[in-house]
């Protein structure tokens, strides 16, 4: 049913496209496609399903398509720093935009390309143009659209899942808004897309309180002394800042003004040249949306939209006999005219078919399940504790993300782990650069020319659980030829459910520590900024680069550092750092910022987060880094401050549960060891036998003295090293953080090899397989591509070398920790004296457990971390107990 039939719309409506939003979305949402010849066509592809959706379904008579175009507008004039920190348009994109225009010309929809301006201002400007001779209906995500809702404009998202429409009812009821505040509340909280710093320390709950008292910045201002004292505090210093905020943000309306409804009529369209266009850029999948929309020339038989890359000549056999070549290849004619998906409906799981030992393909939306098996594609909806009871005799159940089955509800656990095949992590392991696992991108792959295996008869372009069941038979092969199998099998499927507990358990903070620390950075936030203005001899904003630029190298004369990539003198800490000598300001400034960090980034927003239960659940993620680390996110808790007072403090603010305490494990020099036990270098590896300390082993190396004659300054210099050539310090590095001459640098590392002779032979080594086969390998085996290793680039070359070095060490300390999170998880004594894995923060475990048990919970930790494997030299890890992290750690 059409937008206009559910709405009661009448007359008709005036569809505006918001077309970059769209553009961006495919480019990132289909990374692999590209045409044959290597062309990337993913955004292309993308915005051509969205347009012949939008045209099968609401058969619009006006729609325009926006386009943002190049250059500067208003707004980077207001505020320089609007948008600096996006990256320019990728090539892979830039490359598709005329294709794009093309594509609009052809299927005769208006383009309109912003210049001066934004797309932005322009729908909006149409909208109250029009909104009262007809119904409005913008096609996009963008939370700045919010503006132009309207009793007759309506936003609406058909790309995305739910294809949620938006209405001005819904907006209020979500929000609590007029539209007209939206400009004012994203001024007081800012926008981090387009770089809008908004009201520090203004959140979403604190402007809406706000803004439930005094409606607009206005008001706000005019009320200012009747602020509470915290919110006066924070509001002091942005009282202007935020008008201009609300100009950054609000929308105009008055753009595109020569654009009339004659204009954004949409244009008669060549039937057969659309058909060319798709033969051309290969979107053989296109064709069953585009022939609805406009019928094949000469009474073509419609195409079938089977398999993608299938071979029509091995599939021709179970299709009619006729043929049609429009789209540039003999493709099978579908004996269904209108090609539709047939899903079977099971209203309980005993309408659903027998699974004992078949492959079953899964894909859960919210609490809507589609099933692929025996080339049948079914919809269930109803309870989840049966369905899994009919799955467990399942051979194999391929899903695209398992820990979110068991986050979503614990019945999951039902199911042997053996039985799942996780298409995301498997994906993974394959090529752990890609970086983007998402359920929508993996079934893209169906459609970038990989040819389907026979087992999987028919893969119709909406299926679900047969598209899942299809990539597990793309991915499946290419798993067992890798030699992955062990480690999937053996540590990355057990993880799972280890780290669903652990997100499901989280750590419990103490909120008057956080406050309290939180005040006492903010002090320390202000007399900085007191500070600096006086030393500049002027008040300016220190979170400008601009205007920071302007005191330090114009009206302080300080000496300039270097350059941004567009040229602007660069204030970055590295540069700064180098000019500490120069003026007292610097000092400040680095401080300001180290503080107004802690403050933005850890005290105020993590306390937000704490869930009902009183603690912070993070989500860790298998899927993150190219070595197999784990990372973790919403919030990041392992980017936590560690060293100094203050990471200590901020320690301090993590807490065990009433009753609890914490037992900290931390593997130490981990990374050392593994790289002594792979290369056997004898200094390291006696060194580690003897329980020797590592550095001041090496410095007694490099400078020829007796390791009890080795200086505090010395051993540190060695440390950097031994660590700094672990993640491929070069010698401009390492003079940086040593602050030497580049020559001293280059002696040190030449020494280094000198004295650890084998440590060079074996960097060699991993360099020379990772040459050879195209990959190096971790102690589990885990993989990781490096054709750069044959690039033509020295430079390239060289970082390629530094990533071979670099995933053998640190993606085998990654496997350590992963085998011990298994092993602890798993120690039923632990279970019983009642503790339990609750947070991984790169080498160190954290348990909580109740207090009188707390000691032998920790020995057991500490026994099962060090004898999880054997490498040649002992694994050692240093164990802390206590009421908080800090303590522990």
């Amino acid at each position: 049913m059409s937008l206009r039939d559910k709405l009661n719309f009448e007359g008709d409506p005036l569809y505006l496209i918001d077309g970059s939003a769209f553009f961006y979305r495919g480019f990132h949402a289909y990374p692999d496609l590209k045409r044959s010849d290597g062309v990337p066509t993913n955004a292309l592809f993308y915005v051509l399903r969205v347009l012949l959706k939008v045209l099968k379904e609401e058969k619009p008579k006006y729609l325009v398509f926006m386009l943002d175009g190049k250059g500067m507008n208003f707004r980077h004039e207001l505020f320089d720093q609007y948008k600096a920190q996006r990256p320019p348009m990728p090539d892979d994109l830039r490359c598709q935009v005329e294709p794009l225009k093309e594509a609009m010309e052809i299927l005769g929809i208006p383009l309109v390309v912003s210049q001066g301006e934004e797309a932005d201002d322009c729908i909006a400007s149409l909208a109250a143009r029009y909104k009262s001779e007809r119904p409005v209906i913008i096609l996009g995500a963008d939370k700045d659209l919010k503006q132009c809702l309207d009793d007759n404009v309506y936003m609406w998202d058909p790309a995305g899942r739910s294809e949620k429409v938006t209405s001005l009812a819904d907006f209020k009821e979500a929000t609590g808004f007029d539209p007209g505040q939206w400009a004012d509340f994203q001024a007081l909280i800012g926008d981090s897309a387009d770089n809008i710093p908004g009201v520090p320390g203004v959140g979403k709950v604190t402007a809406t309180k706000l803004m439930a008292k005094y409606p607009t910045l206005e008001d706000i201002r005019d009320n200012y002394e009747k602020l509470q004292p915290n919110i006066k505090k924070k509001m002091k210093d942005e009282l202007e800042n935020m008008f201009m905020y609300r100009e950054l943000t609000r929308l105009k309306l008055d753009s595109c003004k020569s654009l009339n409804m004659e204009d954004m009529k949409l244009a008669p369209v060549d039937n057969q040249a659309v058909a060319d266009y798709l033969t051309t850029y290969e979107f053989r999948s296109l064709v069953r949306d585009a022939k609805t929309v406009f019928p094949f020339p000469d009474g073509s038989e419609p195409v079938k939209s089977g398999k993608r890359g299938a071979s029509s000549a091995s599939k021709s056999k179970k299709a009619d006999s006729g043929q049609l070549s429009l789209f540039g290849e003999s493709i099978p004619v579908c004996s269904d005219p209108e090609s539709r998906l047939e899903v079977k409906k099971a209203e309980s799981a005993a309408d659903l078919p027998d699974f004992t030992a078949k492959e079953v393909g899964l894909v859960r939306e919210g609490k809507t399940y589609f099933i692929g098996i025996d080339g049948d594609e079914w919809m269930y909806k109803a309870d989840v504790a049966e369905l899994v009871a009919k799955l467990k005799s399942a051979k194999t159940v391929a899903v695209a993300d398992v820990k979110s089955f068991i986050r979503f509800d614990r019945a999951w656990q039902g199911i042997a782990l053996d039985r799942w095949f996780d298409l995301s992590l498997t994906a993974y392991l394959l090529n752990p650069e890609e970086r983007n696992y998402a359920w929508d991108r993996l079934r893209s792959m169906l459609y970038a020319g990989d040819e389907l295996p026979d087992a999987v008869d028919e893969v119709h372009p909406d299926a679900q659980g047969m598209a899942a069941l299809a990539l597990m038979h793309v991915l499946g092969p290419r798993v067992r030829s890798a030699g992955l199998e062990d480690l999937i099998d053996s540590l990355e499927i057990p993880l799972i459910p280890v780290l669903a507990d652990m997100e499901e358990a989280g750590i419990t903070i103490d909120l008057e520590s956080f406050a309290q620390f939180l005040k006492e950075v903010s002090e320390r936030v202000a007399e900085l900024t007191k500070a600096i203005h006086e030393r500049a001899e002027e008040p300016f904003n220190i979170r400008s680069s601009q205007q920071m630029s302007t005191i330090l190298f114009e009206k302080l004369g300080l000496k300039p550092g270097g350059k941004t990539p567009k040229g602007a003198l660069s204030t970055a800490n590295s540069v700064l750092e180098k000019l500490s000598g120069q003026h007292e300001i610097i000092t400040d400034i680095l401080e300001f910022r180290k503080m107004e960090k802690l403050r933005s980034t850890y005290l105020e927003p993590l306390p937000k987060l704490v869930g009902p239960d009183g603690r912070i659940h993070t989500n860790f993620n298998q899927l993150a880094t190219a070595t197999g680390r784990l990372s973790s996110s919403g919030p990041n808790l392992q980017n936590i401050p560690i060293r100094g007072e203050q990471g200590k403090r901020m320690r301090a603010c993590f807490t065990a549960g009433e009753g609890m305490r914490l037992a900290a494990a931390d593997y130490s020099q981990v990374e050392l060891r593994v790289l002594a036990h792979f290369s056997g270098d004898p200094t390291l590896v006696s060194a580690f036998e003897q329980d020797e300390d590592i550095h001041s082993r090496t410095a007694a190396l490099l400078f020829d003295r007796d390791p009890a004659d080795i200086t505090r300054d010395e051993r540190g210099n060695a440390k950097t090293i031994n660590f700094g050539l672990i993640y491929g310090m070069g010698p401009q590095k390492l003079s940086q953080e040593l602050g030497i001459k580049l020559n001293e640098a280059k002696e040190f590392i030449a020494k280094y090899f000198e004295k650890l002779g084998v440590l060079k032979e074996f960097y060699d080594s991993v360099v020379e397989q990772g040459r050879d086969k195209g990959y190096v390998t971790t102690l589990s085996g885990r993989r990781r591509l490096l054709p750069e290793l044959h690039s033509k680039s020295p430079q390239i070359i060289s970082q390629a070398r530094r990533q071979a070095i670099n995933t053998v060490i640190q993606g085998s300390a990654a496997d350590i920790i992963k085998m011990a999170m298994i092993k602890v998880a798993d120690n039923q004594e632990i279970k019983h004296l009642g503790g339990r894995l609750i947070l991984q923060i790169h080498d160190e475990l954290l348990v909580e457990g109740p207090e009188e048990s707390i000691e032998e919970i920790g020995k057991l930790l500490q026994e099962d971390m060090q004898s999880v494997t054997s490498l040649v030299v002992p694994l050692k890890v240093d164990l802390g107990l206590g009421r908080n992290w800090a303590q522990a750690h």
